[in-house]
């Protein structure tokens, strides 16, 4: 994390291409701190202007991909510093709005008002330093990495700090989520089938586990250790951050990528009612980083881990199989993979688990407080859209993205930004969206913005390891279309 020699050749100055990919990285950037704020304010309250800033969003995040070529940069390109990825300005004004939605955007929470305000109040205040520490990073000097390093454990101090608080001011949400994840590792310490369970005292499904087995495994042992299966959902999301700093080899747009993800608003709503996507993004996150460093063949187990977890996870296959990085075999190992894992759960209580992991998720009734599509209809007009239209926009937004994906060269962080937009598309015409679903979009979003820090070539004469610019666009070893 060492900032660049005093006595290193200045950056060139940046090609077309440098600066579309700059543009398109702060563009991502907003995109996380606007889907984020709207996504916090939602909770729990309908506004038809709510679901019209998350369409203006998937827009904007259509276009960006949609106009944004790496590895279409002219002659010259790929002279250290001609591709400034993502600019540090964009990364530390980011986190300043970041800062600023903590301070001015209402959170849901029962926690009682004054440690609320307190919590908002440090996250605020962790956030901007967070800011002022990257930016006086970016300059250089030899105190940059240690600037950087700071920047990272404010972030996870700050992050961690606030997460405490709401788990331990709130120690028994009024959420049928938090109430299922409890009680489901205590079946899975008891060795039951968590499809055979029912709920005692919860608000909501009483009879059912929704979600695939592996979100109860990856959060059973915060009950089992600390009591509280929320301990371990903050614990993922400081994983998930590492993982998001070091795709990114720890510069300082992937720090800052980092911090965003563990200081985003609404961060502790998401924590306090246990709402379970950190499961899947640790998956999709350590993916991600195993690709980068071309070891594509690992990345099958994490993301089949994120696969065994939550059922919407299935909407990325198409995406990574036509990824020349990842491609169609290891995606498909990942598959059976995944399947492996599920299986125990599946032959102990075959007609229980379709029923919970299938059945139930079909039949869940709309909610009339999500920001969606689907519920701004509903609530305009009182009609409900049709199932086959719901299926034919998912559709046509993974078909689009798998032909783009196929037409022309895109490295990991284009990937991984198409892949935001096809979940965003699937929360916008869902019966139930919250915030935890936005927040996996804005999530993968920041993995798409350390993606392309760590694909940049070194702001130094020469290259380092792994610095070259098209690495993500060249098949990984093995790999076959």
């Amino acid at each position: 994390m060492r900032g660049p020699s005093p006595s290193a050749p200045p950056p060139s100055a940046p090609s077309r291409g440098g600066r579309a990919g700059a543009s398109a990285s702060t563009a991502l950037l907003l995109l996380v701190v606007v889907l984020t704020a709207l996504a916090t304010y939602s909770v729990v309250r309908y506004r038809w202007w709510l679901v019209a800033g998350y369409l203006v969003a998937a827009a904007a995040l259509a276009l960006v991909l949609a106009r944004d070529r790496p590895g279409a940069d002219p002659p010259g390109a790929d002279r250290p510093g001609a591709r400034e990825v993502v600019p540090a300005a964009a990364v530390a004004g980011a986190l300043t709005l970041a800062a600023l939605a903590h301070a001015l955007v209402p959170v849901f929470s029962y926690v009682e008002p004054p440690l609320l305000r307190a919590v908002r109040a440090g996250l605020a205040v962790a956030t901007a330093v967070a800011a002022a520490l990257l930016l006086a990073a970016a300059r250089g000097g030899p105190r940059a990495g240690a600037l950087t390093r700071a920047a990272l454990l404010v972030a996870l101090a700050g992050a961690g700090a606030a997460g405490a608080a709401v788990v331990v001011g709130d120690p028994a949400p009024r959420i049928d989520v938090w109430v299922i994840l409890q009680q489901a590792a205590d079946a899975v310490g008891r060795g039951e089938s968590v499809y055979t369970q029912t709920w005692t005292g919860s608000p909501g499904i009483t009879d059912a586990f929704a979600y695939l087995p592996f979100t109860a495994v990856l959060t059973a042992p915060g009950r089992w250790l600390a009591g509280d299966v929320r301990w371990a959902l903050l614990l993922l999301v400081g994983v998930s951050a590492l993982a998001v700093a070091a795709l990114g080899r720890w510069r300082v747009p992937a720090v800052g990528a980092a911090a965003l993800l563990l200081l985003a608003p609404g961060a502790t709503t998401l924590v306090e009612q246990a709402w379970t996507e950190p499961t899947v993004l640790v998956g999709v996150a350590l993916w991600a980083l195993l690709v980068a460093r071309g070891r594509a063949w690992w990345a099958v187990l994490p993301l089949a881990v994120a696969l065994a977890a939550k059922q919407h996870t299935v909407l990325l296959l198409p995406l990574l199989a036509v990824h020349p990085a990842f491609g169609a075999r290891r995606t498909i190992a990942a598959v059976g993979t995944a399947g492996l894992l599920v299986l125990p759960w599946f032959v102990t209580a075959p007609a229980a688990f379709w029923r919970d992991t299938v059945e139930t998720m079909v039949g869940l009734p709309p909610l009339t407080f999500a920001n969606t599509a689907y519920t701004l209809v509903l609530n305009e007009t009182g009609l409900s859209l049709p199932l086959p239209l719901v299926a034919a926009a998912v559709l046509g937004a993974l078909t689009a993205a798998v032909v783009v994906l196929r037409r022309r060269p895109v490295d990991l962080g284009g990937l991984l930004g198409w892949c935001a937009l096809v979940l965003l598309v699937a929360n916008l015409v869902n019966k139930q969206a919250f915030y935890n679903q936005f927040w996996l979009v804005a999530a993968v979003l920041l993995l798409a913005v350390a993606a392309r820090a760590g694909a940049a070539p070194a702001a130094r004469a020469g290259r380092g390891p792994g610095d070259g610019r098209v690495a993500d666009v060249r098949p990984a070893r093995g790999a076959r279309r």
